[in-house]
């Protein structure tokens, strides 16, 4: 484990190795009791819900349903869920499996997302942090992920979160893999081990944090005059980019903005401002092709790139992109729990750069009651029938 400056995001950082250890049994228990066979058996198609980091751990899980339970997986914000996309479940809902992700069970979007696709015929399980919250409430099953705080930091300070968005994503891994066990898709030696990929990464987190720290430290010095940063994955890694940007957003206020791997050749390749940091994500599987040749586009209009990819592997990294390797192999629809890492890092030192206060302190009409003051994330309006 390397050695961080002691700030509250560098905490949870280097608190994730351990967090997923102690984690891992408890949440295999926790999806077996909520998938139960019969149940599983009975679905055909799986929706993933919720807002922000939750969301984002969504998207990042999405291919494991995909290729570990043999199901059709779409993942939607809660908003666009509970709005968009329940409505036309009705009376073919019965099928359908929607899982909705609040750690704190307290979103109001979430909470309307899982009530309104109960209401047409889904089964509904809860995600969350216990079995009393608001979200478990309208569930039929909780699959239940209590995530200690870190000891460490002062008690009354909101820190972006890392070790909440972790828990989301090794539940949903796990989910996927009980899924495919229990439907047969996943023999239980197949299962088993893939349970055992996943304890793995504990270590391979620490890895990857002790190779990035160093040179996240050295991008945002080298970076300090950037004014806007710019992550770009393709499939679960779309998901990472998502939630690098929003650490950016979180830690230091700065703008960031996340894309797919495709469309940032159609999108950000426009940009005026040619030596905009821009880190792309990749496991190196699937989007190989692709992204070593958006990497060599960014590079040529004059971007700093950053390219977040396993060591090792025949994925090229032409100077002078800066490398933050990944442990190999790595599979890709677990790789979310690591691409993650390097943004979280720079996030972490760019806020310590500036002195800036994390989410700005709540200052400017938002406060944190209420889940976000004018936002009114937990006050919101919730929309009881479809």
């Amino acid at each position: 484990m390397t050695s961080l400056p002691l700030s509250p995001l560098y905490q949870e950082i280097e608190s994730l190795p351990a967090l997923l250890s102690d984690l891992l049994a408890p949440l295999a228990r926790a999806a077996a009791v909520a998938l139960s066979p019969e149940r599983c058996r009975q679905v055909q198609r799986v929706y993933l819900t919720g807002c922000g980091d939750s969301h984002h751990a969504a998207v990042g899980a999405a291919l494991a349903f995909r290729q570990l339970a043999g199901l059709p997986c779409e993942p939607l914000t809660a908003l666009s869920f509970s709005r968009y996309r329940a409505p036309y479940l009705a009376g073919s809902g019965g099928d359908a499996l929607v899982m909705a992700i609040s750690v704190s069970g307290s979103v109001t979007r979430t909470i309307e997302a899982l009530h309104l696709g109960r209401q047409a015929g889904a089964w509904g399980i809860a995600v969350t942090g216990g079995s009393q919250t608001p979200l478990a409430q309208v569930s039929q099953a909780v699959l239940e992920m209590r995530v200690p705080p870190l000891a460490e930091a002062p008690p009354d300070l909101v820190v972006p979160g890392l070790r909440s968005y972790a828990a989301c994503q090794l539940a949903l891994y796990l989910a996927a893999i009980q899924l495919g066990q229990a439907r047969g898709f996943l023999h239980p030696p197949q299962a088993q081990q893939l349970r055992q990929e996943l304890a793995a990464l504990g270590a391979q987190a620490a890895q990857t944090t002790a190779h990035a720290a160093p040179l996240a430290q050295k991008c945002s010095q080298a970076w300090a005059d950037a004014g806007h940063f710019v992550f770009a994955g393709g499939g679960p890694n779309y998901g990472a980019a998502l939630f690098s940007a929003a650490k950016i957003l979180e830690a230091s206020g700065d703008p960031a903005v996340a894309q797919d791997l495709e469309e940032w050749a159609h999108l950000q390749y426009f940009g005026r401002q040619p030596d905009t940091p821009t880190f792309f994500l990749t496991a190196a599987q699937a989007d190989a092709d692709r992204a070593a040749e958006v990497v060599t586009a960014a590079l040529a209009i004059g971007r700093r790139v950053a390219v977040v990819s396993p060591a090792g592997s025949a994925f090229p990294v032409p100077p002078p992109a800066i490398h933050f390797p990944l442990p190999a192999p790595v599979r890709e629809c677990f790789s979310p729990l690591l691409t993650t890492l390097p943004g979280a890092l720079l996030a972490a030192a760019r806020a310590d750069l500036l002195a800036e206060p994390y989410f700005r302190a709540f200052g400017g009409g938002r406060s944190r009651e209420g889940g976000g003051g004018i936002s009114r994330i937990r006050t919101s309006h919730r929309r009881l029938t479809l």
